[in-house]
């Protein structure tokens, strides 16, 4: 009975202490257990506690969005007005002090830290009105989206405004895409802001570009080509490019380039007896392409170059033709046929077939010159003074070496640039007039630019395009010159 009693009394015992007694034998198995097992139990409790420490994702309204469209697309609660390029933005001191151009401006003791509107002086012409709206949007979001065909007008703007994570992502943009297509745009630009891993990687691209001639190309068309004198000198350019690639050997002295060339191409010639022009021969064919785009009509326009020309014999004689023929029918038109200049925009011919020449101003003072060549009695004479860039149309109050127009009024389409770099030849100033059609009577002056003096820098690269005539059509049988001609001998 007794034992019998003692398991009665085992098995009526309550819920809680049969429980306990579960749970009392349950950790007693554990503890025969290994002792780097883990307890059923107790991961069950981890799970639960892990669930209570884990944050609910809910997808909400991006703070960062609502700031960019709250805030600088509709310019609410603006306290500044940025205006620049003939565009205004309504912005926030808060943001744009990320900046530290503005920051400078309205920590400091310059004027504009009070002012509630500010005209900003856009001094390079890389810098538009949609990389400006990109950079300034960068300064309310958290994010930028580049474009590789908008990358170098918002470097420009981005090194303008100082926006050091801005640049970077240019930077790292222009890596992706450097290709035999961008990396002659992309290796400028990278020289220019100081990006350097892009200098390096587009300067190993360039090489090989180089070599098979296409940037030369790229280079010459250009109707950004900063040309320093006179077409004859991007001639000169090439004519030394071209002996470079032929004598990969040659290693003397940089002053010593141009003599070597000429020598090169008198040997050339008199131990071949070779009258054919140099780009008609096998070696020469590969520079074809890059010759023609050289503008020849402003290079014989100049007896002494048209010479040189002569004595080369680079050019094909075709060439040459076509252009004496087409500059002979354009002092005709100058002189029979009232052709006064172009009286209407064609900024398409302009780029194609403008005058190209410049000027390096060497320190600030008073400079006055004029390009050599024969430019149909234009005699243009341009002035630097006083921080003033002045045109001229010289007839009778200055002496001229040549034939001078004395026609009332004569036009004449132009473009004029500015560019001046700091020790490491990075790009500090850059103005443009862009395209210009204008008319001036017989000694009339005419103020190009005002330059301003906190971004002036010396030395100063002044660069122009001119087109003196009106563009001429092909001259064909049917041509107006030949009716014309015709109707004057009847």
């Amino acid at each position: 009975m007794g034992s019998l009693s003692s398991r009665f009394q085992s098995s009526s015992q309550g819920p809680e202490e049969a429980a306990e007694g579960t749970s009392h034998k349950h950790r007693c198995e554990c503890k025969k257990r290994k002792r780097n097992a883990q307890c059923d139990c107790d991961s069950e409790q981890e799970e639960d506690d892990g669930r209570l420490d884990t944050p609910r994702r809910k997808k909400l309204k991006s703070t960062s969005r609502y700031i960019y469209q709250t805030l600088f697309l509709n310019g609410e609660n603006s306290d500044i007005r940025i205006c620049a390029l003939e565009q205004q933005w309504n912005l926030h001191k808060v943001y744009l002090c990320q900046s530290g151009y503005f920051s400078s401006m309205f920590s400091g003791s310059w004027k504009e830290s009070n002012m509630m509107e500010i005209n900003l002086e856009i001094p390079d012409q890389n810098i538009d009105t949609e990389a400006l709206q990109v950079v300034f949007g960068s300064l309310y979001r958290d994010d930028v989206l580049i474009k590789p065909s908008r990358v170098v007008s918002i470097l420009a703007a981005a090194c303008m405004l100082q926006l050091d994570g801005l640049i970077q992502q240019c930077g790292e943009t222009m890596k992706e895409n450097i290709s035999a297509k961008t990396v002659c745009g992309y290796y400028a630009c990278a020289s220019i802001y100081g990006l350097d891993l892009v200098t390096k990687k587009s300067g190993l691209l360039l090489i090989g570009v180089i070599k098979r001639g296409e940037v030369m190309e790229l280079l010459i068309k250009s109707s950004d080509l900063f040309v320093m004198q006179v077409e004859m000198d991007v001639y000169t350019a090439l004519k030394k490019w071209m002996f470079v690639q032929l004598n990969p050997s040659w290693d003397g002295p940089i002053k010593q380039l141009l003599a070597d060339a000429d020598a090169w191409l008198c040997k050339r010639r008199t131990d071949l007896c070779d009258k054919e022009p140099f780009l008609n021969t096998d070696d020469g064919e590969p520079f074809r392409s890059v010759f023609k785009y050289v503008r020849l009509q402003y290079i014989i326009n100049d007896l002494a170059s048209a010479r040189i020309l002569e004595r080369d014999n680079i050019l094909p004689p075709d060439w040459l033709t076509s252009v004496y023929k087409n500059q002979w029918f354009a002092m005709l038109r100058t002189e029979f046929d009232n052709d006064n200049g172009p009286q209407e925009a064609n900024k398409d011919e302009f780029e194609l077939s403008s005058m190209r020449c410049g000027r390096k101003l060497t320190k600030d003072g008073d400079y006055c010159w004029r390009w050599t060549g024969f430019n149909f009695g234009f005699d243009l004479l341009v002035t630097y003074t006083n921080r003033f860039i002045v045109f001229k149309r010289n007839t009778l109050s200055q002496p001229c070496g040549g034939a001078v127009s004395l026609q009332p009024r004569r036009h004449l389409a132009f473009r004029l640039r500015l560019a001046s770099f700091d020790s490491r030849g990075k790009l500090v100033c850059s103005r443009s007039t862009g395209f210009q059609l204008l008319t001036l009577e017989k000694d009339q002056e005419y103020v190009v630019m005002n330059l301003d003096s906190r971004l002036l820098t010396f030395p100063l690269y002044v660069c122009c395009n001119f087109q003196y005539t009106s563009p001429h059509p092909d001259h064909r049988p049917d041509s107006p010159e030949q009716d014309s001609a015709a109707r004057c001998a009847s």
